[in-house]
């Protein structure tokens, strides 16, 4: 399986990107190639989107997932994946019933070759606060991450700041547990100054710094590079990807950006994301100096 040794910040492709072609324009190997063609060496996955017969996909799917990743040197990066203590309409899942299911995506997952999954809980309210027993789900867990080397990581997404009660109960959690499973993953919706007019904007949002990383830095597994309009000179106009990934360069930061595409454009009939992804990626490059 192809396995990318650069070291600092690598650049890859979170296929919800695709949104609006997979199943449609594209097939998986399309989105693979297209990866190849922009130099990007990562991938997430949506479990339930692109793995054919989830949670079962057939041995012969899954040879064909390794033969993508080595026929265009992708690396699995991350397993986008939920636990959803509401999927029964009666009640919520007990917390035994959310661990069983959580820990056969963690097995799913590294079948494919996966070390990190977003692991997307359920929210309680507007400010994307996780369900109160979310530390038992985790810590029943952990010894099978251990085991399986896989590191969890919650999807950190506006309008939460990274300054917030949500970060600091996540980080409390890694420090009291002493474990290296869990972790966060930064959308850099976070980090967004810029809205289109009359777009929604979530009440009380007030964007986080892209220092605001730095202490968190030991604790981050993977980013969503999220973007939302790169013009003509390669430029996010939305947000300041300058200072986060120089930020991130700066500091050691060893990880994959995974762009992800979330412009109003997106589901516009005709409209091909692959190349606004390259514009992306020609950005990121010259930051990084690739």
């Amino acid at each position: 399986m192809y396995k990318n040794d650069q070291k600092g910040p690598k650049r890859g492709v979170a296929l919800y990107s695709y949104s609006a072609e997979f199943g449609f324009e594209k097939t998986l190997e399309d989105c693979f190639e297209d990866l190849c063609d922009m130099g990007a060496h990562g991938i997430e996955i949506l479990a339930n989107t692109h793995i054919e017969n989830y949670p079962y996909p057939t041995d012969e799917w899954v040879d064909k997932w390794f033969r993508l990743c080595d026929k265009y040197q992708v690396e699995p990066v991350e397993y986008g994946h939920w636990i959803d203590v509401r999927v029964l309409q009666d009640r919520n899942l007990t917390t035994e019933e959310a661990i069983e299911r959580l820990e056969q995506d963690m097995r799913l997952a590294h079948r494919l070759g996966f070390h990190v999954l977003r692991t997307k809980m359920s929210v309680i309210n507007d400010a994307l606060d996780p369900v109160e027993n979310w530390r038992d789900i985790i810590r029943g867990v952990l010894p099978l991450a251990e085991k399986l080397d896989l590191k969890l990581c919650p999807e950190i997404h506006i309008p939460t700041s990274l300054k917030s009660q949500m970060i600091k109960d996540y980080v409390d959690f890694i420090k009291e547990t002493g474990t290296k499973n869990f972790g966060l993953n930064i959308d850099f919706s976070v980090f967004r100054k810029t809205f289109r007019e009359g777009e929604f904007v979530s009440p009380g949002f007030v964007p986080s710094e892209p220092e605001d990383l730095i202490p968190l830095i030991p604790y981050i597994y993977c980013c969503h590079a999220k973007f939302f309009e790169v013009n003509e000179d390669f430029e996010e106009t939305m947000v300041p990807y300058k200072e986060i990934l120089t930020i991130l360069k700066d500091n050691g930061w060893d990880g994959y950006l995974l762009s992800e595409y979330e412009g109003n454009d997106k589901y516009d009939q005709g409209y091909e994301v692959g190349q606004v992804l390259r514009r992306h990626h020609i950005m990121m490059k010259r930051i990084l100096g690739q």
